[in-house]
């Protein structure tokens, strides 16, 4: 396999290999390279929001090759007071030439999604190379840089006009390149484990309880086929407990009652328990460096309200592969203007309004209101679920350039594509 490419990719979950579907598109020649081998679990929620759906489809993904796929259109909200608001995203409609909306949210575990995602970017002429890890820069030249990489021990170099890092909020790339985030722990920290036998609710809806002693954070249950479910709950630092305090408060969160009443009596506990740290500060993140461009937890591109990251890693990715495209035979400076642009044009004005609104839901008082506003009547409850799931961008409303005619009114991803749904 040729050592020399256009770009290289380091990081083959979805931020990386949407740059890559992106840049081979254009004719570009891209090789993908991650220390794992696939499949391969990812601590993660995974929940797929419309704007991540709609990001899949557009990269010419299927579900269908996601064993575990499973579209959701209930969403019950359970207010710090207790008191539970169902909203609904559309199901089927009859008017719709296909008989259906489409998909506005989905459940994928993440070790099929990601697994998924590499081989069709195989197939879309992607070379992926499996448990090999970046190691350093061996040299920079004026055209082009040169890395290290260990492959089980054996150490090669790989020559590319650019790197593109998607290898996480620890990046070695950006260490290398001298732009690593010193101390930096990430904004949020998330816990979840799988649950099997669920006979109760959460077997076929989606949960959010937004119970007071975590707020801003939450706890989520998501449903997946076969009667499982992933559950788990988030915590913003700073927030009442530490992230020390998760682990021993987890049994405590699992007996809740309306957690418990959720799961059913027969729920089972599988595997061991995962956490992770969750970057959301795009607007203060070194972008790039040198001829490399941070993209996913490497950007820290995660919604700050929810925590949510695919949707974001994903259309990192691509402008990223959008911005080498446009500049690729330029030098790397305008190319790392080019991409900052299109990261404070797509990302900043929405990181704002969601730090905002978790500002907002940081006391009980002022949640328990928003979510009765949300559910004041049936317009209020259909447009606050799509601006939920990232139907429209989070400060769409503020940015006019950004409006268009069936503003929260779209169909959904995937039409055409078979739905495994949970109603």
């Amino acid at each position: 396999m040729s050592n020399l490419c256009d770009v290289l990719v380091v990081g083959a979950g979805p931020a990386g290999i949407a740059a890559a579907l992106t840049l081979v598109a254009s004719g570009r020649n891209v090789l993908v390279i991650d220390k794992a081998v696939f499949p391969r679990d990812k601590c993660c929620g995974d929940g797929l929001t419309t704007g991540a759906l709609r990001l899949l489809e557009m990269l010419g993904f299927d579900p269908i090759t996601v064993a575990n796929w499973q579209t959701c259109s209930d969403v019950w909200l359970r207010s710090p007071s207790g008191r539970e608001v169902q909203l609904s995203l559309p199901k089927k409609t009859s008017t719709s030439q296909s008989g259906q909306s489409g998909q506005f949210a989905a459940i994928a575990p993440r070790i099929e999604l990601d697994h998924a995602l590499v081989q069709h970017a195989r197939s879309r002429g992607v070379r992926v190379i499996e448990g090999c890890s970046f190691v350093s820069i061996a040299r920079q030249t004026t055209n082009d840089v040169t890395v290290t990489t260990d492959s089980t021990g054996v150490l090669a170099e790989i020559t590319a006009k650019y790197i593109v890092a998607a290898d996480g909020m620890w990046s070695p790339v950006r260490k290398a390149f001298g732009a690593a985030q010193s101390g930096y722990l990430g904004e949020w920290h998330a816990f979840r484990q799988y649950v099997s036998n669920v006979t109760g609710p959460a077997s076929n809806k989606l949960f959010v309880w937004f119970d007071a002693d975590l707020l801003p954070g939450y706890a989520w249950s998501f449903p997946l086929p076969n009667g499982r479910a992933n559950i788990g709950f988030g915590i913003l630092r700073g927030s009442k407990y530490s992230v020390q305090d998760m682990k021993s408060l987890w049994p405590e969160l699992l007996a809740r009652p309306h957690v418990r009443q959720a799961l059913g009596a027969d729920a089972t506990l599988e595997d061991r328990v995962t956490s992770w740290p969750i970057p959301a500060r795009v607007t203060s993140a070194k972008l790039s460096a040198g001829r490399a461009l941070f993209i996913g937890d490497a950007a820290c591109v995660a919604d700050a309200l929810t925590g949510e990251g695919i949707g974001q890693a994903l259309l990192s990715g691509v402008l990223a592969g959008e911005a080498i495209i446009e500049t690729f035979q330029r030098a790397p400076s305008v190319t790392r203007a080019k991409y900052q642009r299109k990261v404070r044009r797509e990302f900043f004005a929405d990181h704002r309004v969601s730090v905002a609104m978790g500002r907002i839901m940081r006391t009980e008082r002022r949640t328990r209101a928003g979510l009765r506003i949300a559910a004041i009547n049936s317009w209020s409850r259909k447009l606050f679920v799509r601006w939920m799931f990232e139907d429209e961008p989070r400060a769409a409303l503020f940015s006019p350039r950004r409006w268009h005619r069936k503003f929260l009114a779209r169909d959904g991803a995937f039409k055409a594509s078979p739905e495994r749904t949970t109603n």
